[in-house]
């Protein structure tokens, strides 16, 4: 768990009470109580931390686009915005030590549950559950305009940090900057046709199971996909050493009942093994181009996530054209900002000065 006393100090944020006080934001001081009341009280939100709180208000939700969106807000209204992406098997949780100290530092932080995920819901039930990339960037998009934010600094990892890849690259305006875990992870779908070394094929076990309806079955089973998730935290995550509860309350955004459909189609798209829809294919032919990204940003790779590319960035270097910083962050896994939340924050306050 962060001091927050000694990382607000190092942020210039002074101590104690400095640190609730910034979190007040639209919902006042019950917000600022929710928050910061260190038993988690009345306000705290349910399913709380590992210790029995949470560090989330209440969540929220608003209509945007093809969704009513659930997410967590914290911070002064005003504040320059930072959004919050999770990835998968993760939810808003992998970001409760990080969002509290972007508050604290000023920011106004928004961290959704992305479609399929939590309390987000698609409103038309005719709606196809996709979980292609670019429909996930256009949902972000919509929240934003939604909650009338013209651009936000945007940080992520896994399915997030595409999310905000992506915006980066298409929707540039819409990026303050970025914060990347892995750094340029645009699908590629014709580079995804072709083999990896088998000592990292065998990381995306999970990705092959879904291609069979015996993984899509599995995935449609509460016991099962939960049993799942867990192998993947344990296995990606090596010296991570969370808790049940910690896992427990991230997994209730597994039962979401578009949560097997979405992640299914998601990596099953990938593989082509499953046909997008005609709306992205505008978004998805310029991403099969690569394109760069020109905001400033900051790149960070997880020694101990499987799935890091090796070279310390190099391979994806080409891809940042603009004011650029790369990071490797030492004994840590794929849940980065859950891991590793200071850095991940001092990584969001830096992209934007770069």
């Amino acid at each position: 768990m962060i001091n927050r006393r000694t990382f607000g100090k190092a942020l210039g944020l002074g101590a104690g009470g400095a640190v609730a006080a910034t979190l007040v934001g639209p919902s006042g001081a019950a917000h600022a109580a929710a928050v910061a009341d260190p038993r988690g009280g009345a306000g705290a939100a349910p399913g709380a931390g590992s210790r029995g709180r949470s560090a989330f208000p209440p969540l929220k939700t608003v209509r945007a686009g093809l969704l009513e969106v659930g997410y967590a807000e914290l911070g002064p209204r005003h504040g320059p915005p930072v959004i919050c992406l999770h990835g998968w098997p993760y939810d808003i949780h992998s970001f409760e030590e990080v969002a509290p100290l972007l508050a604290a530092a000023g920011h106004r932080v928004i961290v959704p549950y992305l479609r399929g995920h939590g309390t987000t819901r698609f409103v038309s039930p005719a709606t196809f559950r996709n979980g292609q990339q670019s429909a996930l960037a256009l949902d972000i998009v919509a929240l934003m305009d939604a909650l009338g934010l013209e651009k936000a600094v945007l940080a992520g990892f896994d399915w997030g940090a595409r999310t905000a890849d992506i915006i980066a690259a298409l929707w540039p305006e819409r990026c303050t900057a970025l914060v990347s875990v892995g750094g340029y992870l645009v699908v590629n779908l014709e580079a995804n046709l072709q083999p990896l070394p088998p000592a990292t094929e065998r990381y995306w076990w999970y990705q092959y199971y879904f291609a069979t309806e015996r993984g899509r079955a599995a995935m449609e089973d509460p016991t099962k996909r939960h049993d799942l998730a867990r192998v993947v935290w344990d296995t990606v995550s090596p010296t991570w050493h969370f808790d049940d509860a910690t896992f427990e309350r991230t997994a209730t955004a597994f039962e979401n009942p578009d949560y097997a459909a979405v992640v299914v189609h998601n990596y099953r798209w990938r593989l082509s093994l499953a046909e997008g829809e005609r709306r992205y294919a505008p978004y998805e032919q310029r991403l099969a181009a690569r394109p760069t990204i020109a905001v400033p940003t900051v790149t960070l790779d997880a020694e101990l996530d499987p799935f890091t590319a090796p070279g310390d960035g190099s391979a994806y270097r080409d891809r940042f054209t603009g004011p650029y910083q790369h990071r490797t962050l030492k004994g840590i896994g794929h849940n980065l900002p859950q891991e590793a939340p200071e850095e991940f924050v001092r990584a969001v306050l830096d992209a934007p000065r770069l």
